[in-house]
């Protein structure tokens, strides 16, 4: 079953995207999987198939398998799980694969999505492969790949005027006419990205790291994350869920501010265009996914993402501006106790630079020494 926030509880195989309450759906937590469980001969996240609510055909790309890399930043090890790997660059394919296969499956033959670029450009990948076909809104300040990638798909994108809320806030407005498949609102999208939770677990020997740091916008990461390890720890697979760590950008921090009893501040433009989410819809659960593990938030100055781009490129790592966020947040973490020296971590980088191409360029012609002389550590 599915639930709102008042508790009234909806049927899995019923097309919702948010509650009679106009609040946002969340399916019941499961009971997990053990390794036994895991199908070894499937090379994409459906090896975790067992753990999903609902047996639906998969539509998908052969998204997940994703790399665990190691890098070693100011002495700290760190594993990093880039997750431009995925078919379209990033890790919104793990949500979108679960939430288009359920869409399929339920005979939905038209979507809308509202997106700043990767979950526009997913969501209308999936859709081609399950012949539905996409309308994607956008913020007019997108990242010309990004919008050029969901075209490329088959998908109509519609720019919206104004910041990425409005965005949000046209497609909700559409949402009456249209099957809404937000990565955002649909509660099957977390079904998705839970995945990635089982995927760390397996990669690391079937075992849980001491915490996960993320890049945060509205949350999906966050909310895939907690769902997936408390279904590991239910099913007895690990003992306890690792402390999640959230980073978002100054510029663009509600969840920060909420989450250290900070007054509000207005958005302002940010490279980390994939996580400026004014009024993220499920707030309240993402803060309490992060308090419930122990973990920690910190909002990045914004002077402070370009530099950390242009440092992981060159350990070799072409992580998109929202991405390398967390480079500086876990120097800050690690300054202020939330990490020891002795903790396993891993960060996830969600998505390529090569999104990102003309902000990079500009960061390309800007003088950071301190940067182009950095040693990987």
């Amino acid at each position: 079953m599915q639930t709102d926030r008042t508790g009234h509880r909806y049927p899995l195989d019923t097309p919702r995207w948010r509650g009679e309450d106009g609040s946002p759906l969340a399916v019941e937590p499961g009971p997990g999987l053990t390794r036994e469980q895991v199908d070894s001969s499937v090379r994409s996240q459906w090896r975790y198939a067992a753990a999903l609510p609902l047996a639906v055909p998969p539509v998908s790309l052969g998204e997940g398998c994703t790399p665990l890399l190691t890098r070693e930043f100011d002495g700290l090890p760190v594993h990093l799980k880039p997750e431009w790997f995925n078919p379209t660059g990033s890790f919104k394919d793990r949500g979108s694969t679960v939430m288009v296969s359920v869409l399929k499956a339920q005979g939905v033959g038209a979507i809308l999505e509202d997106s700043s670029g990767n979950g526009g450009s997913s969501v209308a990948a999936y859709a081609a492969a399950a012949g539905i076909t996409a309308t994607i809104l956008a913020p007019a300040s997108t990242s010309p790949a990004k919008i050029q990638q969901s075209r490329a798909h088959g998908a109509t994108v519609e720019l919206v005027p104004g910041d990425r809320q409005a965005t949000a806030d046209e497609a909700v407005r559409r949402a009456a006419t249209t099957r809404y498949a937000s990565h955002n609102w649909h509660p099957f999208f977390l079904q998705g990205t839970k995945l990635l939770a089982y995927e760390i677990w397996e990669d690391l020997g079937f075992t849980a790291p001491d915490a996960v740091l993320l890049p945060c916008g509205a949350g999906s990461l966050v909310l895939g994350c907690r769902t997936g390890f408390d279904e590991l720890v239910a099913a007895g697979a690990i003992p306890r869920a690792p402390r999640l760590l959230v980073a978002q950008p100054e510029h663009c921090a509600p969840l920060v501010r909420k989450f250290h009893a900070q007054p509000h501040r207005d958005p302002l433009p940010t490279i980390a265009e994939g996580t400026a989410i004014a009024r993220p819809v499920r707030a309240a659960e993402v803060l309490d996914a992060v308090r419930a593990t122990g973990g920690d938030m910190v909002a990045v100055p914004e002077g402070a993402i370009g530099p950390a781009t242009l440092e992981l490129a060159r350990t070799g790592l072409y992580a998109e501006p929202t991405s390398a966020q967390v480079l500086p947040a876990l120097r800050a973490f690690r300054r202020r106790g939330s990490l020891r020296e002795d903790d396993r971590v891993v960060a996830v980088l969600t998505g390529s630079a090569l999104k990102a191409a003309d902000a990079v360029a500009a960061l390309m012609v800007q003088d950071v020494p301190s940067v182009r002389s950095s040693p990987q550590s």
